[in-house]
């Protein structure tokens, strides 16, 4: 079977990749991350490892409150809408599978309008307008979280959960050694990396070092330079410190699963993978919600972690030494926060890959 997979979450559409082992896959995505930075994004170079062909699709997108960029945006709907008609006549796959975002749109009305069964998986616990009009149109919905299944119709939804990468869950590469004496924090904004929380970490570098070791994938957008910046902080610091900072631009699919297991806590996004990431680890986390998620499906889901007592929230408006309250908070009493995850067993499941996998199939 041929299976053309597309949309802007690759980490649970890789986990459902190794579950169609044998199968022929064709990828559709964003080649790079910033199309005006030409940065190579995340998903182009963990797809092509795998040997997958990848097709760069280029469509509009629209923000809210941004006129002038939503303006510009319009003008790439009809190249997008061209551009995944001619992949589909192309490459004639049995079956699509979405994981939502503006840029499978236009690939899921050209599967819908050729008769192409479709399948989306949407990862959040309130589903953005795009995913909304492409649940219409789709066969299945698999969903993560139950909330989201009232936004879709009842008799085609799955409550499936969010698939997980195998990689995380276990050791394949050590890249660096990891000083394990002091309590280990994993800090990421996700693989583009987030300016605004670089920027805390940056105000609280010295007063983290001294009690923990600090492991912290930056991202490598190139606007505001924030690894050559942290780099040079690094370079200055005495060498007893600088052993303890760990600095990354982003960790590969191979390296991820020890960043995780060797970390006693995360601080991050609260997006949907890193929330069944650390759910499926039980690391606790301080979760930095972004502001202008679409609605505001991050805060939510941040909200939910702390409510089940696995972890804190911490807005990115608040001063820097509050982030450092929070983490002091989940260290002291980490063994706590570990004990309340068996709050969160009826969000977990564990072969939502395997699931999805298993009903795309039966095509």
């Amino acid at each position: 079977m041929k299976i053309l997979i597309t949309g802007g979450h690759v980490t649970p559409a890789l986990a459902v990749i190794e579950e169609l082992t044998g199968h022929s896959i064709v990828f559709v995505g964003r080649k790079y991350a910033l199309e005006s930075e030409q940065t190579l994004s995340f998903e182009y170079k963990e797809i092509t490892k795998k040997k997958i062909k990848f097709y760069n699709l280029i469509t509009g997108k629209f923000n809210r409150g941004q006129f002038l960029f939503n303006l510009k945006s319009a003008f790439k709907l009809p190249y997008g809408f061209f551009q995944a008609y001619q992949i589909l006549f192309s490459e004639k796959p049995d079956v699509v599978l979405t994981f939502g975002s503006y840029l499978a749109i236009p690939v899921a009305l050209a599967a819908f309008t050729l008769g192409i069964p479709l399948y989306l998986h949407e990862q959040t616990s309130v589903p953005g307008r795009a995913a909304r009009i492409i649940g219409r149109l789709s066969k299945t919905v698999f969903v993560s979280f139950p909330d989201a299944a009232a936004f879709f119709p009842k008799e085609k939804t799955l409550l499936t959960g969010n698939p997980i990468r195998t990689n995380v869950l276990k050791i394949i590469k050590k890249p660096f050694v990891v000083q394990t004496d002091l309590p280990v924090l994993y800090i990421t904004g996700g693989s583009l990396g987030s300016h605004s929380i670089n920027l805390h970490i940056e105000k609280l570098l010295k007063k983290l070092l001294p009690k923990y070791t600090v492991i912290h994938q930056v991202g490598d957008t190139k606007q505001y330079d924030d690894f050559e910046r942290l780099s040079q902080i690094k370079g200055k610091l005495p060498n007893s410190l600088r052993r303890r900072y760990i600095l990354r631009k982003h960790f590969s699919e191979d390296e991820v699963g020890y960043v995780y297991l060797t970390s006693d806590i995360v601080v991050g996004r609260a997006g949907a993978n890193t929330f069944f990431e650390v759910m499926a680890l039980e690391k606790p986390a301080v979760f930095i919600p972004l502001p202008w998620s679409a609605e505001k499906e991050q805060q939510k889901q941040a909200e939910i972690f702390k409510g089940a007592g696995v972890g804190e929230v911490f807005s990115q408006m608040e001063q820097s030494n509050l982030l450092e309250k929070e983490i002091e908070k989940l260290i002291t009493h980490l063994s706590q926060y570990r004990s309340n995850f068996k709050n969160l067993k009826r969000l977990y499941k564990e072969n939502a890959a395997r699931s999805i996998a298993t009903e795309i199939l039966k095509s």
